[in-house]
């Protein structure tokens, strides 16, 4: 029997890390680009908050940051229960947790990719919309976010590639993603060389496909380019 009929709960533990990975990406995506504006903003508070965000988080291992939003987070929260009147222990879902972590610390990476990506979009473009009698609001949704996404996308692709191998590190808090399914299924069968293939041959078909689909979005988005210079 294939995989000692383990096939299924790699499955399973693979859609579980997919969600996280594309959960974890919208958060970190939100975070960058909040970054990203804050530090291209012209308040000191909002660029020195997002200096200090991106310097810490990349400073400080994956791993690290993991455990301690994870156990750190569950002390605080029962810490401050109590005095809301909460008397019960309360656990902090690994999920939530882990998804959490990921996108914290890759909302600091994306924060620098779509500072650079804001930069790339020549400021001609910001002032002709204003002076058409767009709101700064307007500029910003209609003009120059599209035209930003274009330069962005390598860097968010590098990112993407790298923040769902890192999902892995999801499995020291308890959650039952792939890498713990994987874990569990060598264990019981005592051939982890079997099971950790195929743990790497699906993360492989994760990032092999997100290739090709990144790839797909840059020559769409660069049509326009191309058609533009003709």
């Amino acid at each position: 029997m294939l995989l000692h009929g383990f096939l299924p709960s790699l499955l399973e533990g693979a859609a579980l890390t997919l969600g996280v990975a594309l959960t974890s990406l919208a958060i970190a995506v939100l975070l960058g680009l909040a970054g990203a504006l804050a530090k291209l903003s012209r308040s000191r508070l909002a660029q020195g908050s997002a200096a200090l965000y991106t310097t810490l988080i990349r400073g400080v291992p994956d791993l690290v940051l993991m455990l301690l939003i994870f156990y750190g987070g569950q002390v605080a929260v029962n810490t401050i229960a109590p005095l809301l009147g909460h008397e019960d222990y309360i656990d902090i879902d690994p999920f939530v947790a882990g998804v959490l972590t990921i996108g914290f610390i890759f909302g600091a990476y994306l924060t620098e990719a779509f500072r650079g990506a804001f930069l790339a979009v020549p400021p001609g473009q910001r002032e002709a919309g204003l002076a058409y009698g767009m709101s700064p609001r307007q500029v910003l949704w209609r003009i120059t976010l599209p035209q930003m996404l274009r330069h962005a996308l390598p860097g968010l692709s590098n990112n993407w590639l790298v923040l769902i191998k890192s999902t892995a590190i999801v499995s020291i808090i308890g959650l039952s993603d792939l890498m713990t399914r994987g874990q569990q299924a060598a264990g019981t069968t005592r051939e982890p060389f079997s099971f950790y293939l195929a743990v790497a041959l699906i993360y492989l078909l994760f990032t092999s496909v997100s290739e090709l689909g990144f790839s797909w979005a840059q020559r769409r988005l660069a049509i326009g380019v191309k058609e533009g210079r003709l």
